[in-house]
């Protein structure tokens, strides 16, 4: 659904996106995950027709964006970081305003506007001025202008940044149930975005694409893949208790709150061993856990390596 072949933007001497080549499928929620800075808002702009590639190209639906651009973006909705719009129009004229762009007859335009404001909740604000609604509220008419041709292939530049907890749920809620039906780019920066919708993971870092799996390989290359932490009521049982587990390669303890990780050597279960240690200490354990690796190390991990590192 979403080609990208060698995609390359240049400012000067700056290259901005290093021949990124990316493909999402059909079903696919990929999160285009990178520090601020990293390319992810030119890559998709690129990819949306709104900037030319210095070289190499991308493909919509199979529809090339450098020799059918007008296909390219019939298949595609774009929501652009921030959710642009027109403030003086009330949520209605700029609705009916992108229907007539996108070029929908009566009968479905009528059709499709009534369920995505339904959709999107927003039946209340339609005679509304853009320009004084809360920041959820634009970016849910941003999403509503995204979907309202139905098109296959959805990109949503950081659609949830700046939202407070409940509008992030909502609009979230909304992306996973539209995910079942189109392929989704999203870029974002955050961590929480990448566990919450995605299922294949992208990391790019100075334009280079760095990584390429979904969230639970890249947790696998985390230290804490496979280790277990605790919290414990009492100090009965030291790091040497630990040590003597088989596969126990180390102990860290947080010095904050005294919560105990134990690593496992490579490929070695432990769960069970830490578990029958502490019976066995008669300890009242409040908390215990197998840790699947943490998201935000590995991705430290792969964004500060040197450049020209393989990840």
């Amino acid at each position: 659904m979403i080609e990208t072949e060698r995609l390359t933007r240049c400012y000067g001497p700056l290259v901005a996106v290093d021949s990124l080549t990316l493909r999402a499928e059909p079903g696919q929620v990929v999160g285009l995950l990178g520090p601020n800075g990293a390319g992810k808002s030119t890559a998709m702009r690129m990819i949306a027709g709104f900037l030319t590639p210095t070289a190499g190209t991308a493909r919509v639906c199979g529809h090339d964006i450098r020799r059918e651009p007008l296909a390219a973006k019939r298949a595609l909705g774009y929501l652009p970081e921030g959710a642009p719009s027109y403030a003086e129009m009330t949520v209605r004229e700029f609705l009916t305003f992108m229907v007539r762009v996108r070029g929908l007859d009566r009968d479905v335009a009528l059709r499709r506007f009534d369920e995505v404001v339904m959709r999107l909740e927003l039946e209340d604000v339609l005679e509304a001025p853009i320009g004084t609604l809360s920041k959820g509220l634009r970016r849910r008419v941003g999403l509503a202008q995204a979907i309202l041709h139905d098109p296959p292939v959805l990109m949503l530049d950081e659609p949830t940044d700046g939202l407070d907890p409940n509008q992030k749920h909502s609009v979230r809620m909304l992306i996973d149930a539209m995910a079942r039906e189109r392929t989704i780019l999203i870029s974002t920066h955050l961590l929480e975005e990448v566990h919450a919708l995605c299922n294949r993971v992208a990391i790019i870092a100075n334009g280079k694409l760095l990584a390429d799996a979904t969230p639970a390989e890249l947790e696998a290359r985390s230290r804490y893949h496979g280790a277990v932490s605790f919290s414990a009521q009492g100090s009965g049982v030291s790091r040497e208790m630990l040590a003597r587990i088989p596969g126990v390669s180390m102990t860290e303890v947080d010095p904050l709150d005294g919560r105990v990780t134990v690593f496992p050597k490579p490929g070695q279960p432990i769960l069970e061993e830490v578990q029958a240690l502490l019976r066995e200490q008669n300890l009242l354990v409040t908390e215990i856990q197998l840790e699947q690796g943490r998201l935000d190390e590995v991705f430290r991990q792969i964004t500060t390596q040197p450049r020209g590192g393989n990840a």
